[in-house]
């Protein structure tokens, strides 16, 4: 799962992070799927769970942050989605923290992430950039 253009925005800081977030996840898919025994992933798999814990509501909170200053109208939907992947997020941590990890649910953890954040960037995220081109003047 590799960034292409086609994901741009057109919103420097967002692309960006959005850069991060796909070099990221596409190492961690990467990791996952390597024939290198599965205890040797688990730090990978840790730091990754870790990332997306913190880097994700950085990323939010600055995305909600642009869409407020733009009176993006839509930013209400956008924030409910960040809401609903960020409880996901919590939910997985909290079966790993209960649970242990295992492989099964990484690997579903894996596919998860990788959905959400190709639907979310390749749809929802391209609407700011779209709202932005029609209004002049805007900071991209």
């Amino acid at each position: 799962m590799m960034w292409k253009d086609k994901y741009r925005v057109g919103v420097k800081l967002i692309d960006q992070q959005h850069e991060e977030l796909f070099r990221r996840v596409s190492d961690f898919t990467r990791t996952i799927r390597d024939e290198e025994d599965w205890d040797a992933k688990l730090d990978k798999v840790k730091e990754t769970m870790l990332f997306m814990k913190e880097y994700v509501v950085e990323h939010f909170d600055e995305e909600e942050a642009y869409q407020a200053k733009i009176g993006y109208p839509e930013i209400e939907v956008h924030k409910s989605a960040h809401a609903k992947f960020k409880e996901g997020v919590n939910n997985y941590i909290k079966i790993f923290e209960d649970e242990g990890f295992s492989e099964e649910k990484i690997q579903e953890f894996g596919g998860r992430l990788m959905t959400w954040l190709i639907m979310h960037v390749g749809n929802m995220d391209q609407k700011i950039g779209e709202y932005v081109k029609t209004k002049e003047g805007l900071e991209q």
